[in-house]
């Protein structure tokens, strides 16, 4: 199986040592994005929770794009909540990224903390 690892200069920031994505045995895994702004990734969003999801789910996007493929790919995603109270919030915007009858398979965690001080982090894995 051939593996290809993506570090895209267009892509966000990373705030790691890390590839965007890798594509490898027909899909692609996207590192989990953070709510950094995209040319700075120490610089969280300003806002709250509704700011921050919108965020990650541009960097996403970005990923996504970049990589050859688009949200209505996206097969798996994993949410990391510091805070469980914001899952509603989160919620309300993330759904707006999908065709709400073809939605991905997904689990939410809830975590301690994340890098940069985030209140949400996602990850997914898409269709190629």
């Amino acid at each position: 199986m051939d593996i290809e690892h993506l570090v895209l200069k267009d892509g966000p920031k990373r705030v790691g040592p890390f590839s965007h994505a890798v594509k490898a045995g027909g899909f692609l895994f996207v590192t989990g994005q953070m709510p950094t702004l995209p040319d700075d990734p120490t610089a969280l969003v300003t806002g709250g929770i509704t700011e921050q999801t919108h965020q990650v789910m541009q960097n996403l996007r970005q990923v996504l794009t970049s990589s050859g493929c688009q949200f209505s790919n996206v097969v798996f995603v994993r949410v990391y909540l510091v805070n469980f109270q914001d899952f509603d919030k989160m919620n309300d915007v993330y759904k707006t990224y999908f065709d709400t009858k073809k939605l991905p398979a997904r689990t939410c965690i809830g975590v301690t903390g994340l890098a940069v001080g985030a209140s949400v982090e996602i990850d997914l894995t898409a269709k190629l």
